[in-house]
């Protein structure tokens, strides 16, 4: 039994033996590595932190410069990921792989990826169009890919609009691009168009000056360029005037709900008809 038992111990203690010799031959090499990898993990934490700090000093000059809120956050996110990839190479450097494979091989990931994604990539090149030509900037209320709302933030891929119902909607910015752009923020002014429809039995021309009393008693509505009244239309059931105000632009629905009111209580107290839709029915009475 002592002898089976001495032939089980010495296998052990030559394997400890061997592997405390191959420690005590690689300690430095064990070492290097463990330095190597501390510091990649380092290099990873600390410059991530760097990175952020950067991007948010560059987006901080930038609005101290006044630049529109939607180009910063675009400029933020792009310095953001270009720093952030030169913090990973050289943590992957740190560790050992060679800079110059990995270059070779984000080259050939981004190439399959770009083939891969091409819908995105053609997203981000519209979004440097849109930051470039500044179509619209923050804040402006827009539609664009057939969504109307306000421009919340201009992103690397996409549009952020907030509708007038406080819904979020993200437009890719290659629909952006791709589709008409109508800004109704770009202008300091804009024209108001209401069509204000009379009986034919009304007096046209003292219509007319009752609507332009009303709106000149407004003081938002603005002098220059003049108010448009006029006959537009003799349609089927009433004698249409168009009215074209101007105000400004932040003025608009304001304007356009009061003064569309009040035409309507100017034109009753004068007794002047807004007709109903109607039709004449002749009746012919034929021979038995």
């Amino acid at each position: 039994m002592a002898g089976e038992s001495l032939d089980l111990e010495t296998p052990l203690v030559d394997g400890l033996s061997k592997a405390e010799q191959w420690l005590t031959n690689n300690s430095d090499l064990l070492l290097q590595y463990g330095v190597n990898i501390i510091s990649a993990v380092l290099i990873l934490f600390i410059g991530n932190i760097v990175v952020k700090a950067v991007a948010n000093s560059v987006a901080k000059v930038l609005k101290s410069k006044n630049m529109d809120k939607a180009v910063v956050e675009f400029i933020h996110g792009i310095v953001r990921y270009t720093l952030f990839v030169i913090v990973l190479i050289a943590a992957l450097s740190r560790v050992g792989v060679q800079t110059a494979s990995v270059v070779a091989v984000i080259g050939a990931a981004g190439l399959a990826i770009g083939l891969a994604l091409q819908g995105s990539l053609s997203n981000f090149a519209a979004g440097v169009l849109i930051v470039g030509f500044r179509p619209f900037k923050s804040g402006d209320y827009v539609e664009i890919g057939g969504v109307a709302g306000s421009v919340e933030a201009i992103q690397i891929f996409q549009t952020v609009l907030t509708t007038p119902d406080n819904k979020m909607v993200v437009v890719p910015n290659a629909s952006v691009i791709g589709s008409p752009i109508t800004n109704y923020s770009r202008h300091a002014t804009r024209r108001i168009d209401h069509v204000i429809g009379v009986s034919y039995g009304s007096d046209l021309k003292k219509t007319q000056e009752v609507i332009r009393r009303t709106l000149e008693a407004d003081e938002r509505i603005l002098k220059d360029p003049d108010i448009t009244i006029g006959v537009i239309a003799l349609a089927d059931s009433s004698v249409n005037f168009v009215v074209r105000p101007w105000v400004r632009t932040s003025d608009y629905w304001a304007v356009y709900f009061d003064s569309l009111q009040a035409i309507k209580e100017e034109l009753d107290k004068e007794g002047i008809e807004i007709p109903f839709p109607q039709m004449d029915v002749h009746l012919n009475k034929a021979d038995a």
